[in-house]
């Protein structure tokens, strides 16, 4: 066991941050990688011109890798915003809008995964009047990946750095999984298992592990303390992906790590060129 018998994928909203979006698929190929994901790459934007989308999804099937995941419209990401579709007002109606065109985007790439990030609190509005809300537009969100064969992953932030989003733990994502599948009856809601998020809670990973594995959709890690590559910091990160593998997750492993001082090429020291 170990990192060579995971399959992983580059996050290209945080690493090769220091290319142009278009370049940044060939720039993974070119480091050994054979899939990709995406934060919404038009933050000010959840309906694009179609001249952008196409523009990437040209890039990334000139490169010759699979987009595996790709966020639904998540306000300033990075930056203060933690999703859209719990905010009342303009920022939920434009992850409505948003819903069809990240789901037909993937779809046109074979991309089986859409993560919907639930967003703070807002000050002023009652959590409740937020949350039911939130389950509607997951609801939506949900259908629209249902119809092009994809999950919809709910993720859990972490709290020291999302203080005010309400989803900070794994049963507490866990728990919204559930409530989107009792709404829609489809089944197709995820968990997205973030190791990185889930230590900077103090949460027992194995424990989540043994406990949520075959509820988990997709996997993302980073070090912690941090956010660098596998060995920048002290999480066991070789171990809890083999513990994951031996639970039965065989899905893809996002790698959503900071680069550091150093171009995102020369961060992948940690992982044998075969292994990608």
């Amino acid at each position: 066991m170990g990192f060579a018998d995971q399959r992983f994928n580059v996050n290209l909203s945080i690493l090769f941050t220091e290319l142009p979006l278009l370049e940044r698929p060939a720039a993974a190929a070119a480091a050994g990688f054979t899939a990709v994901e995406l934060w919404w790459p038009w933050v000010d934007s959840p309906t694009p011109e179609q001249s952008e989308p196409d523009a990437l999804k040209k890039a990334i099937e000139d490169a010759g890798v699979q987009l595996t995941g790709l966020n639904f419209y998540a306000g300033q990401l990075p930056g203060p915003d933690r999703g859209a579709l719990s905010i009342p007002g303009e920022e939920s109606e434009k992850f409505r809008a948003n819903i069809d065109v990240a789901a037909d985007f993937a779809a046109s790439l074979g991309c089986k995964a859409l993560n919907a990030l639930y967003g703070n609190r807002v000050e002023g509005v009652d959590p409740a009047e937020q949350d039911a809300l939130a389950l509607e537009n997951l609801a939506l969100a949900a259908r629209a990946a249902d119809r092009v064969g994809a999950i919809i992953l709910i993720e859990a932030l972490n709290q020291p750095e999302s203080p005010k989003c309400p989803i900070v733990s794994a049963p507490k994502a866990i728990e919204i999984v559930d409530k989107v599948n009792a709404a829609t009856g489809l089944g197709n809601a995820k968990f997205l298992m973030d190791l990185y998020h889930l230590s900077m809670n103090g949460e027992d990973l194995p424990s989540v592990i043994e406990q949520y594995a075959a509820r988990t959709g997709h996997v993302q890690i980073a070090d912690n303390p941090g956010r660098g590559a596998p060995g920048t910091g002290s999480l066991p990160l070789e171990e809890l992906l083999d513990q994951l593998k031996k639970a039965g997750y065989d899905g893809w492993v996002g790698l959503e790590y900071k680069a550091g001082d150093r171009p995102s090429a020369e961060s992948f020291e940690w992982l044998p060129r075969e292994a990608r």
